[in-house]
């Protein structure tokens, strides 16, 4: 795996409220390898799981490929989150406190691969991973009323 492209979203009912996160692997050639999603809890913001969706994301393909993989890939990280997209490549500021610890660990986790790109794109192209958020808060809330 020379590239790979991870496509990330992460959403909340409520704003702060329930919050999850979905990811989708694909190769170079558009083509999906591996779809995650994952309830986090309550009372986190939209912003705070656009984050954690970027984390869990680079987690998990270490996970998956192995930290040596890891090393000789690049990874190009697709969200339709501007705030997001436009925080980690340095045109916005970060100050919310609890974002810059997302932040931080983002860049932190950045050094065990080749190479971290962030590319803004349109909410439709990003429909598996907002799906993937949906299922997992879906999920949740039906375990609830049991």
């Amino acid at each position: 795996m020379k590239k790979i492209i991870i496509y990330t979203d992460g959403g909340s009912r409520g704003n702060p409220g329930k919050a999850g996160v979905g990811v989708v692997f694909c190769n170079e050639k558009g083509q999906i390898i591996k779809k995650y999603n994952e309830y986090l809890g309550d009372k986190l913001t939209n912003n705070e799981a656009e984050y954690r969706a970027v984390i869990i994301a680079l987690k998990k393909f270490k996970a998956l490929f192995s930290k040596k993989l890891a090393k000789e890939t690049e990874v190009e990280i697709r969200s339709d989150s501007e705030l997001l997209v436009k925080q980690l490549t340095g045109k916005y500021k970060v100050e919310n406190p609890n974002i810059q610890k997302f932040f931080l660990e983002i860049w932190n986790l950045r050094f065990d691969f080749k190479k971290v790109k962030f590319k803004l794109i349109k909410r439709e192209k990003n429909k598996e991973a907002d799906q993937l958020v949906n299922e997992a808060l879906d999920k949740q809330e039906a375990l609830r009323l049991f």
